[in-house]
């Protein structure tokens, strides 16, 4: 009985100095991480419009933050998906998966969106096939999975766009919820992956008809529009037309171009406007930086890139939309200062991709350029290879700057498919404009020179990828671009892109070495202790970690 007294005695005592501990020290991270994605913004853009930029939007990122000068994309094709995917998992094409906007399942022939779920329904919106979305088609975890992972849930995430994809990739298969805009209704809307029922919040938000508010002025220039000396005069034969309009030159008259054509409003610098606003909102409505652990709130500002494609990158309007952004980015700041604290948050803000100078600017100042028909070329190969190997409609298509050919008519028929990539090859390598036409197969043997070959290799995935490669020269584009600009190559134009860290634990900076999107997740992951992505391939980026 003595022993068993004393055995009692020793644990009750032991429990009571366990419970007299104090609680463990939490770990050192920010209450809230922004991160911000401005769709079609070239490096050059932080420097070409500073002057006229506010202290509180893109100055502030510059002056108080880190900027990293020499950031590239590493894998082909840049495109919107890629990009996002990319960013938030550290990872490129031929690991995560998103090979392009589109794409041709290889072994199947069927032709996918980067982020249709036909499991899924939508939510918000009477038109179901813009809300069948998710992220399952992305292979691989993003640092906000991780995040969510490493705080055992506790961490909320949200992602915000006008497109479903730049809102859906980036915030990773276990996000709280991803809003993108339905064009229809000009409701932000979900899909049942995330959710059955809009959040009160969301819905008050849309039944405010901030997309009527925002464009009752139409849109003229900010500023006078003598004093947007950065750019083109007004009216180019290189510029598009927003849908609904006949002309290209300002005011762009938004109210009756809405009326006819609901996408226009895309098309103009307040989708901006009503994506940090509704962002705001978000972080009301999910109380994000104010909960038991780091929250992450990924924002795409989308409307950059349709300006960008319809007018081109020197034209006044999207100098004017860089111009409004600041504002909207300066706003977005100070209530973020508000809501969460000076140096409590940490931001930051990059690209998906960049943009070619218009064909016809390029043109008319003897920068060399052309268009190039890849239906054409498609067209002819397909005729070439019938003559020889006897297959009608051998190659699929010609998109994400590869040949999709038709593996499985193909292969039933027997044929030298090698001999067919062969021809492929050697007929590409003659036409106008092209500078390597490569077997994926046999990239490690074609004389292209670094960095492209490993950008090749990066972007080519197996099952969702064209076995051959097609490079042009600089400043050739798709010959549907007659008017405006698109992107999707190796060259600076599209792949030199914008990074900059500011807020939590950031010394301002500046960095002039080679750093590539993929380094951007594991910095993060650093930053947060936190697992890097299980596709990451980055590294992290020290210089802004210093003490």
């Amino acid at each position: 009985m003595r022993i068993l007294l004393t055995v009692v005695f020793y644990m009750c005592l032991q429990g009571n100095l366990i419970l007299a501990q104090p609680p463990a020290t939490p770990l050192a991270r920010p209450k809230l991480v922004v991160g911000i994605v401005v769709d079609q913004m070239r490096w050059d853009y932080l420097y070409r419009y500073y002057s006229k930029y506010s202290e509180g939007g893109f100055k502030r990122l510059l002056n108080e933050g880190f900027t990293c000068e020499n950031t590239y994309i590493n894998y082909l094709p840049s495109y919107t998906a890629v990009g996002h995917a990319c960013i938030f998992t550290g990872s490129v094409p031929s690991i995560d998966g998103i090979t392009g906007n589109n794409w041709t399942e290889q072994l199947t022939g069927v032709r996918v969106y980067c982020t249709d779920d036909s499991t899924v329904q939508s939510v918000g919106t009477r038109v179901a096939a813009d809300g069948k979305m998710s992220p399952r088609k992305l292979l691989v975890t993003t640092i906000t999975d991780e995040l969510r992972m490493a705080t055992n849930y506790q961490s909320r995430v949200v992602g915000v766009s006008l497109k479903d994809r730049a809102s859906i990739l980036p915030a990773g298969h276990t996000a709280n919820a991803a809003f993108w805009l339905d064009d229809e209704s000009g409701n932000f809307i979900t899909s049942t992956y995330y959710m059955d029922k809009l959040p009160e919040a969301v819905e008050k938000f849309n039944k405010d008809k901030n997309i009527e508010r925002l464009i009752a002025n139409d849109w003229n220039t900010l500023y006078p529009i003598q004093t947007y000396a950065e750019s083109d005069s007004d009216s180019k034969k290189y510029e598009g037309r927003i849908a609904g309009e006949n002309t290209q030159v300002f005011p762009h008259m938004l109210k009756a171009d809405y009326a006819k054509d609901h996408g226009a409003f895309r098309d103009s610098p307040f989708g901006n406007t009503l994506t940090l606003d509704f962002a705001k909102n978000i972080l009301e409505a999910y109380q994000l930086g104010r909960g038991p652990a780091t929250d992450f709130l990924t924002i795409n500002c989308a409307s950059t890139d349709y300006v960008g494609h319809v007018f081109g990158p020197n034209s006044i309007e999207v100098e004017d939309v860089y111009l409004r952004l600041d504002l909207d980015l300066a706003s977005f700041f100070a209530m973020l200062d508000s809501k969460i604290g000076r140096g409590q948050y940490l931001v930051f803000l990059t690209a998906d991709h960049g943009a070619a100078n218009a064909e016809g600017y390029s043109m008319a100042n003897r920068i060399p350029t052309d268009y190039f028909q890849s239906g054409n070329l498609v067209a002819s190969l397909n005729q070439l290879i019938e003559q020889k190997f006897g297959i009608s409609q051998s190659i699929r298509s010609g998109e994400n700057y590869q040949i999709n050919f038709d593996l499985v008519k193909i292969a039933a028929a027997h044929a030298d498919f090698e001999g067919i990539k062969k021809l492929t090859v050697d007929y590409l390598k003659q036409q106008p404009g092209v500078s390597y036409a490569v077997d994926m197969d046999k990239i490690l043997d074609a004389s292209v020179p670094e960095p492209i070959r490993t950008m090749i290799i990066n972007g080519y995935n197996y099952k969702r990828s064209g076995q051959v490669q097609v490079i042009f020269q600089p400043g050739w584009l798709e010959s549907a671009m007659r008017t405006g600009t698109t992107h999707g190559s190796w060259n600076p134009y599209d792949t030199h892109i914008p990074l900059i860290f500011m807020g939590w634990n950031i010394h301002p900076g500046a960095s002039g070495r080679l750093i590539h999107m993929t380094d951007i997740t594991p910095t993060l992951a650093t930053l947060l202790h936190v697992q890097t992505p299980n596709g990451n391939i980055g590294v992290p980026i020290t210089e802004l970690m210093g003490k």
